[in-house]
This record gives C-alpha cells, structure tokens and sequence, in this order.
C-alpha cells in the first residue's frame, strides 16, 4: 500500500474556504427581491378560496394574473404593502367580460370579479339580469354543467347546483344550472343565477370616471358591486380602477380538497382537465333582439 506524504491531508484543509454566510444572505435577498418584483410588475399566481366565480372557477382553482394590462397602482405590490391612493401609472381600462383581481374598499385582501360596466355607462337589474345603457344584456339558456362533488365542491353551499348519479358509477356530481351572457363587445361566458335575491334589484346609476363595476359570474353567491360596503363583504358599488390589480389569465392546476401536508397526496388531488384553461371570455356576435329599457336615471 502506498501511503499519503505526510504534508498532503493538513493541505487539503487549508485549502478550504470558509463560507461566505453575508454573501448567502444577500444572495437570497436579492432573488426574494426578484421574486417580489416579478410578482408586482408581470404576473403572480392566486389561489380561488369561494364559490363566487362559478361556474367558470372552482374553489381549489390555482391561476395566473397578469399584472400590466390595466398600468401599475398601490394594489400592483405583493402583500399590497404600499398605502392605498387613487394613483396610477401607465393606466390602462379593462373591456367588458375580462376577470379581474381587485381589493375591497374596507379590506386589503384579493377578491375576483368580472367586469361588467365601464366608465360612464349606466347600470341596473332588474330580475337579475343586467341593463346596460337602457339594454338588457342578452342571457341564453344553456345546458346545465355537471362538476365532480368533492371536498372543495360539496354541492348545495354556494354553488346553486343540484347532486345527481353519474351515469358511469363515478361518482356523485353537482348539476349547475347555467345561462351564457354576452356583452356589447360581444365577450361571452357562463354566469349561474338560480335563487331570487336581494342584489337581483338594483336602480340605475353611472359608473363614474375611473371606475368599473364588477360583479361574480355566481350570482345568488357574490359579494360584489351590487353589495353595500361593510354588508357581506361587499364591494359598495363601483370601484377605482386604482384598486385593481390585474386580469385573471388562466388556471395552472386544480386541488379537490383532499391533499394533505404529505407530498404523497398531491398528485391524487389533482381535478382533471382544468389546468391551463383560459380565463378571457370568447367572442361572439352580439343578439340583434336586445330589449331597450326605459327609466329615469338616478347617480
């Protein structure tokens, strides 16, 4: 056996560097800043905790939101660190039918929303459905949705939805009733409206400058433009496009509720075929049968 020369095991260990622990640190600093900057400037991804949006997002939904369409304001930082104000840069308006983050008046947490009324237009409902501009906006019965009932879909609880049989022993699914709304621009998507409501009645006012009015495609389950702020959450009205965030893109993946802390039980989590759906509204033409609606306009 050949052995070592006896200088070369104490060279070795003066080799070593010590390690550089603030070099670390400003390392990690530096991609958490970087992080933080991608999530307040481009995008950031959301976790959907209620029924509001249904029938289009489910509770357990994981989506990205694009952070530039709409310019920058104090709602663009992550954790929404910045003092609220009415300021925006490079502001931009959201089109009717686009999904969007915005924070309540009385709140600094996320809630999402569609866009239904723009700057300067008019706005009631009557039986629920939308008058816009002295129109009723035009709503198509469709079939109804059956959706898997699971931990994050238990049916019945904000979901206006009735449990069937599957017809292949699956499983129980929830039957949600669903009508499909197109606005002016010809945006079209799936709204749920099952249940007489209070927020089904409202009287006519306009949108101010620099605000939108958004409601939740759930309509019997919505805290939104229709609900007086300080009642249920509500969003009282129309909001400044300063305290929206950003549009809703698409969905990256989806959980049922049963994951747990161990990583084992991810994967059998998952829902089928929700990731990467797309959260813009499809395009169609407009019914040429819309109703005018008469009233006198009150702000």
């Amino acid at each position: 056996m050949t052995e070592r020369p006896s200088g070369e095991t104490a060279a070795s260990e003066d080799d070593k560097t010590p390690i550089d622990w603030l070099g670390e640190l400003r390392g990690l600093a530096l991609m958490l800043l970087a992080v933080l900057a991608f999530h307040s400037f481009v995008a950031k991804p959301f976790y959907i905790p209620s029924g509001s949006m249904m029938p289009g997002l489910l509770v357990g939904d994981r989506l990205v939101v694009s952070k530039w369409p709409y310019g920058y304001s104090w709602v663009s930082a992550s954790f929404h660190v910045l003092p609220r104000g009415d300021w925006r840069v490079f502001g931009g308006t959201p089109e009717y039918g686009d999904v969007v983050i915005v924070v309540p008046p009385d709140r600094k947490e996320d809630y999402i929303k569609r866009v239904v009324a723009l700057p300067g237009d008019r706005i009631a409902l009557r039986g629920g459905r939308i008058v816009l501009n002295g129109r009723i906006v035009p709503q198509e019965v469709e079939p109804a949705i059956d959706v898997p009932v699971d931990l994050n879909m238990p049916c019945g609880h904000s979901s206006s939805g009735d449990v069937v049989r599957s017809a292949d022993g699956g499983g129980d699914l929830c039957r949600i009733p669903v009508l499909r709304e197109t606005m002016p621009n010809g945006a079209s998507y799936l709204v749920t409206d099952d249940e007489p409501k209070y927020s089904d009645e409202m009287d006519e006012i306009t949108v101010p400058e620099g605000h939108v009015f958004l409601m939740g495609d759930n309509r019997d389950y919505s805290s939104d433009s229709r609900v007086p702020a300080g009642f249920e959450q509500g969003l009282g009205g129309p909001v400044p496009l300063a305290d929206v965030g950003g549009r809703a893109e698409f969905i990256t993946f989806s959980l049922d509720g049963s994951a747990s802390w161990n990583p084992l039980s991810w994967w059998g989590a998952l829902r089928e075929g929700r990731a990467w759906r797309s959260l813009r509204p499809v395009r169609r033409p407009v019914p040429a049968d819309t109703i005018e609606v008469r009233e006198a306009k009150t702000e």
